[in-house]
C-alpha cells in the first residue's frame, strides 16, 4: 500500500485507466484498488443515509477515513447513523463542518435561505466544506448508482473529478436497490432508521420528503425547486 502523492495528470492517467479496466469489477475489487493505489490518501464520502460503501471500504482497507458533512439541517437519525457506524465500524469518521453555523449564515443571508436559494445554500453548507475535506486526498469514494435518477445514469465506477483534480470512485455504480437490500441483509449493515419511514433519499431535513409511489428515489430531494443534485456531484 502506498501513501505517496500524485501528480493532477498522473491522476487523471490512473483515473482514465481504471475506468476502462474495473467497469466490470465487484465493488469490494474497486476497492481494495483504491485502498492499494492510493492508501491513506484514500476516503469514503457517506451522508449516513446508509453505511454500506463505507462498509466495504472497511473490509478493504481497515480504519480507512468515512468523511461526513455535518450541514447543522441533519435529522437526529442522521447523526445517530453516523455515531453508530463510528462506534462498531473498522473506519475513521470524519464530521466536517461548514464554516458558518446555522446561526450566522441566518445573519448574513436572511433565515432559511434553502427556502429561497437552495443552490447558494447547498454550496455553503456542503460543497465548500467537502473541497476544505478532500483537501489531503487524492481520491474519494461515494455511494452513487446509476439507477438513482437519470442524473446520475452515467455516473462512472472510477472517473476523474477535474472539478477537485482527485480519482472520483463510485464502487456500487452498478448496483441496483435490490443489490444494495441484499448486502445490508447479508452483513448487516447499518442503514439510517428514516429509510424504514417512507424516505428513499435522506438529505438536510427542510429540504427532504418522503417519496410517493411509482417516484424515482431523488424524488424527495427539493421537492417541487426544480433541483435534484446539492453540487457536490456536478
Amino acid at each position: 500500500m502506498t501513501t505517496a502523492q500524485h501528480t493532477a495528470d498522473d491522476l487523471r492517467r490512473l483515473a482514465e485507466q481504471a475506468g476502462r479496466d474495473l467497469e466490470e469489477a465487484s465493488a469490494l475489487d474497486v476497492l481494495r484498488w483504491a485502498a492499494d493505489t492510493f492508501g491513506r490518501r484514500f476516503c469514503v464520502t457517506s451522508s449516513m443515509e446508509d453505511a454500506v460503501v463505507a462498509h466495504l471500504a472497511s473490509r478493504a482497507m481497515p480504519g480507512v477515513d468515512v468523511v461526513f458533512l455535518d450541514t447543522g439541517y441533519h435529522f437526529p437519525e442522521t447523526i445517530g447513523t453516523r455515531d453508530a457506524v463510528a462506534a462498531v465500524m473498522d473506519v475513521n469518521v470524519l464530521t466536517i463542518t461548514p464554516r458558518q453555523t446555522v446561526a450566522e449564515q441566518d445573519a448574513q443571508y436572511g433565515p432559511k435561505l434553502h427556502d429561497r436559494d437552495p443552490d447558494r445554500c447547498c454550496a455553503l453548507r456542503k460543497v465548500a466544506p467537502l473541497e476544505e475535506g478532500l483537501r489531503d486526498y487524492d481520491a474519494w469514494a461515494t455511494g452513487l448508482r446509476r439507477d438513482e435518477s437519470p442524473t446520475r445514469a452515467g455516473t462512472p465506477v472510477v472517473g476523474w473529478d477535474a472539478k477537485r483534480r482527485k480519482v472520483k470512485i463510485a464502487p456500487i455504480a452498478r448496483w441496483t436497490q435490490e443489490d444494495v437490500e441484499r448486502y445490508v441483509a447479508e452483513h448487516g449493515v447499518l442503514t439510517n432508521p428514516l429509510l424504514m419511514d417512507g424516505y428513499a433519499s435522506v438529505g438536510c431535513a427542510p429540504c427532504t420528503r418522503r417519496v410517493l409511489e411509482g417516484e424515482d428515489v431523488r424524488a424527495g430531494r427539493w421537492a417541487g425547486l426544480g433541483k435534484t443534485e446539492c453540487g457536490i456531484h456536478l
